[in-house]
């Protein structure tokens, strides 16, 4: 990492902490590799302990992507569908109709808060959870819109801990933060931390917030972590990981369920992951609030670069969009560098025969042999549309894999016409023949 990007990422994050934050964090990474971290401020004001990226903070609702994943791995182990009814893993419960998937993605309708512990201070146990749950309100039809719901992430707790076979916390711990060695990640606190604070908004001063136990809802938001363990979280949300999800799943997750504002398609939902969209640039992950504590934790896939932010401030501070700030950075002075091209082996004959120019009707096509597999692109597309990749499935027969048509099959019918996708592909420009 340049002197300069160094430079550039400790002016955004002293610029933030200057705005009125008694601490800041902050880590970038880079393909796996933690390439930047750093802290300004203090971590408790009282005795003047000053802030390092090794400090614990709350993190609030980024707990809720651990959930996801811990939903995620029921699903690879076939102990949940995505699509099952939240009744069919906790039968009896109220509001059971809504899917888990809808549920992870903020589409059950249910309320938004797993009710009044946020204006009593006392959260509900897990016995409490289902009278909570009984009184509380399906304030939309499933399905209809966005809707964000603490509520729906904590009975997905439920769910982890009925088909888990062990309580929720337990769960996470042996399947996700220890094959990952995320030992700063805990569900109480462990020194040193940060100690959180409501910045005054008129006078400059700040006052000690409480450090809420979220007892049967942990799952909505109970974790502390810090920015070094959520770098290398951020890392795993990217690409997965073998012993904890394996890629194909974690690719699920990304997948928008929803627009948060329908006419503004700046930022969506997948499957627990918050997808923000900066200039054209898709971002994922979540961010975080607990009292005096403000969290972020995105990256983007296609780069690997990510970075995670916790402050110990419950008011000022936007620490989403810093950590997209210092991840778009670190995009600007580390760009990505073109491969360099080598010549391809030569295709199989059956292949080369294939290769060149293909007419469905009035859209022409390029069929191409590229990094061992043909590929398969319209003319013209522009550069949002990835080439088919196809892989071979028997004579005369191949797959979309990836990229455009992914799934449909296509078919060598002989030398001059292909079907793919339902349609006849010619070599020349052909009007239909029905």
């Amino acid at each position: 990492m340049s002197e300069e990007l160094g430079r550039a990422l400790d002016l955004r994050l002293r610029t933030a902490q200057a705005e009125g934050l008694p601490s800041i964090s902050a880590a970038v990474v880079r393909r796996g590799e933690i390439i930047w971290s750093s802290s300004v401020g203090q971590a408790i004001l009282e005795e003047g302990i000053v802030a390092t990226p090794g400090t614990q903070y709350r993190i609030g609702s980024i707990t809720k992507t651990f959930t996801a994943v811990a939903v995620m791995q029921l699903r690879e182990r076939g102990l949940v569908d995505l699509d099952d009814r939240l009744d069919a893993h906790l039968p009896g419960i109220a509001h059971g109709g809504p899917t888990l998937r809808r549920m992870l993605a903020h589409l059950s309708g249910l309320q938004r808060e797993a009710g009044d512990m946020w204006i009593t201070g006392n959260a509900p146990d897990y016995e409490e959870l289902l009278g909570v749950t009984e009184a509380a309100e399906l304030v939309l039809d499933p399905g209809r819109a966005f809707h964000y719901s603490n509520l729906a992430f904590a009975l997905l707790g439920q769910v982890v801990a009925a088909r888990g076979g062990m309580p929720y916390t337990e769960w996470v711990d042996a399947n996700i933060l220890a094959p990952l060695r995320l030992t700063r990640t805990t569900w109480l606190e462990e020194a040193p931390v940060a100690q959180g604070y409501l910045v005054h908004a008129y006078d400059g001063g700040v006052s000690r917030e409480p450090h809420l136990d979220t007892k049967g809802v942990s799952a909505m938001g109970q974790l502390w972590s810090t920015v070094e363990d959520l770098a290398r979280w951020a890392t795993f949300l990217a690409v997965g990981h073998d012993d904890v999800l394996p890629k194909e799943s974690v690719e699920r997750m990304w997948f928008p369920q929803v627009m948060v504002n329908p006419d503004e398609w700046v930022a969506a939902y997948g499957l627990g992951l918050k997808l923000v969209n900066r200039a054209g640039t898709i971002y994922g992950g979540h961010g975080g609030a607990m009292p005096g504590h403000l969290a972020g934790v995105f990256i983007n896939r296609s780069s690997g670069v990510g970075a995670a932010v916790l402050t110990n401030s419950g008011a000022r501070g936007v620490p989403e969009a810093i950590a997209i700030d210092l991840a778009e950075r670190t995009r600007e002075f580390l760009p990505e560098l073109p491969t360099e091209w080598r010549p391809e082996q030569a295709p199989p004959d059956a292949i080369r025969a294939l290769l060149g120019r293909w007419w469905s009707e009035g859209d022409e096509f390029v069929f191409s042999w590229k990094d061992g597999a043909l590929q398969a692109l319209p003319v013209g597309a522009p550069a949002s549309v990835k080439p088919a990749v196809f892989a071979r499935e028997g004579d005369g027969l191949f797959r979309s894999v990836s990229g455009y048509e992914r799934g449909e099959k296509l078919v060598v019918v002989d030398a001059s016409e292909l079907a793919w996708g339902g349609y006849r592909f010619t070599r020349e420009q052909e009007s239909w023949s029905l």
